[in-house]
């Protein structure tokens, strides 16, 4: 059996979701780990959760045979790789960044004021008609403290749409609240 399918039937044996298996040439292999996705529930992987699958790798590659000199199971932390179609269903209205594999060309950048070599958008994610779009505005960031005028016209919201062949990379844009977790249906108030 292959050393992938062999970790995937591990990790998901012990509940877990398979992210990504990555070996470098010192030895080091890497598997990342996600808790399954749970409409409604946002559940996150924890010390406990990498201990106990690392103690079942360990035993599992000893049986196989698998070369190895360190193993090591994390997270998939705040800037999670998107890679099925399962996970862009998963994190749907959610920012990301996105690297295509092809600048969009001069058809798609007509008249929407994008620059037709540009490969990299940060935006949030929808479903469209033919697949996947990314939404975002090319409007500056608002520095802390900065005042914005109550007249100023925002600029306009962009929409790019594209396929899951199109992508080198898909990531969940890392956004960190130094405020803390807020559920997503509540607004947030000041105390």
């Amino acid at each position: 059996m292959a050393l992938h399918e062999t970790i995937e039937q591990t990790v998901t044996g012990l509940g877990y979701e398979l992210v990504d298996i990555e070996r470098t040439a010192g030895g080091l292999l890497r598997v990342t780990i996600d808790q399954p996705y749970v409409q409604g529930a946002e559940q996150f992987i924890n010390a406990e959760d990498c201990e106990k699958v690392t103690r079942q790798l360990q035993f599992v590659l000893e049986v196989e045979g698998a070369a190895y000199s360190r193993l090591e199971v994390s997270s998939p932390g705040i800037d999670r790789p998107l890679r099925s179609e399962k996970d862009f269903e998963r994190f749907a209205g959610e920012l990301i960044d996105l690297t295509l594999k092809a600048p969009i060309g001069a058809a798609a950048a007509a008249g929407s004021g994008v620059s037709a070599s540009r490969k990299k958008f940060r935006g949030t994610l929808e479903r469209a008609a033919s697949g996947w779009q990314i939404v975002w505005s090319e409007e500056p960031a608002v520095k802390p403290g900065q005042k914005i005028s109550k007249k100023r016209i925002p600029a306009p919201l962009q929409a790019l749409g594209f396929t899951l062949d199109e992508i080198v990379q898909a990531r969940l844009a890392p956004v960190v609240d130094f405020k803390g977790r807020r559920p997503k249906s509540a607004p947030a108030t000041e105390i």
